[in-house]
């Protein structure tokens, strides 16, 4: 790569919000029209009621908190790869990948996620999970519909989460498929959040007094760092569109909607060995580190919950 193109990548748009703030939207979003159509061929094939769960009778028997997620040849996107042609060789996206990851980054998973509205979320289930950090419904979902990811709420988390040892040289994009307005499940999102690098999950918030004005939360590192974020609601039309860094804190509360929120979300990285002159950059302004030995401390040893706090339901 020459001088020239280094020094265009870096000044991309996409390579300066992630400096400055940890997250880039794409104003124009992506095709709504596809993203309709993808919509409904989706909702032709789920139903997104009560009859999703298993009974608490069922999940008691045999309890199943790993492996519950979209996985390769259980993954419901896998049967939609030529619809998906509208996010994944939109112009706007494909170059703003390629200013931050390089060329020829790569896709590591791409799922939907389904925010899971309260009316159909069985009432003994609302009580167990009730005040945890992480409400990834897959545990309690029976399993022939375990090729989607269901939340019924997740804390502010950085996607390094699930990502032990890696270094934080990958992207999340995410794509709203229908409206999505303050009652749907939005996104929280923590602007300057990713300055502080990799920290432990649950991380230190502390929210902002009414009388210090704008919303806001003080996020410590514990060690001896600390930043003021402003907290950013990502709402928007069909075909919304938002990529965030590997630190960057996000969160969402639990859908108090009547209708499901369907997203996309996808993780991509710079391909292993390549040049990615655009992350090199955001990456060398954090002040922490890139990677994590460990990453939570809210799960057992059977991947149940053990921590009862939850700071985005305070947003």
């Amino acid at each position: 790569m020459t001088e020239a193109e280094h020094s265009t990548d870096v000044a991309h748009p996409a390579v300066s919000d992630f400096i400055a703030r940890g997250y880039h939207v794409f104003g124009g979003g992506v095709d709504p029209a596809a993203a309709s159509a993808l919509l409904a061929k989706i909702r032709a094939l789920r139903t997104f009621d009560a009859d999703l769960f298993l009974s608490e009778a069922e999940f008691d028997a045999d309890p199943q908190y790993v492996g519950v997620n979209p996985a390769p040849g259980r993954n419901l996107l896998e049967r939609f790869e030529a619809e998906l042609a509208f996010v994944e060789k939109d112009p706007a996206i494909a170059a703003a990948l390629e200013a931050l990851l390089g060329d020829g980054y790569e896709i590591l998973l791409k799922k939907l996620i389904c925010g899971v509205p309260s009316s159909v979320v069985p009432d003994w289930l609302k009580a167990r999970i009730a005040g945890n950090p992480v409400n990834n419904l897959g545990a309690y979902v029976k399993a022939p519909f375990r090729d989607i990811t269901y939340f019924y709420g997740i804390d502010f988390h950085q996607d390094l989460i699930d990502y032990k040892d890696r270094e934080a040289d990958f992207i999340t994009l995410y794509i709203y498929l229908h409206d999505v307005g303050t009652h749907d499940a939005p996104l929280f999102l923590l602007e300057d959040s990713h300055k502080l690098g990799g920290t432990l999950f649950p991380h230190d918030l502390t929210k902002n007094a009414p009388s210090e004005g704008e919303s806001g939360w003080l996020y410590r590192d514990g060690r001896g760092h600390e930043v003021q974020t402003r907290q950013h609601l990502l709402t928007g039309k069909t075909g919304y569109a938002a990529m965030w860094h590997a630190c960057t804190l996000h969160g969402t509360q639990p859908d108090a909607a009547d209708n499901e929120r369907l997203s996309l979300r996808y993780l991509i990285a710079r391909k292993p060995g390549a040049s990615a002159p655009g992350m090199d950059a955001v990456n060398a302004t954090l002040l922490g580190p890139l990677s994590l030995e460990a990453t939570r401390q809210d799960l057992d040893a059977r991947g149940a919950a053990q921590i009862k706090a939850n700071s985005v339901n305070k947003a």
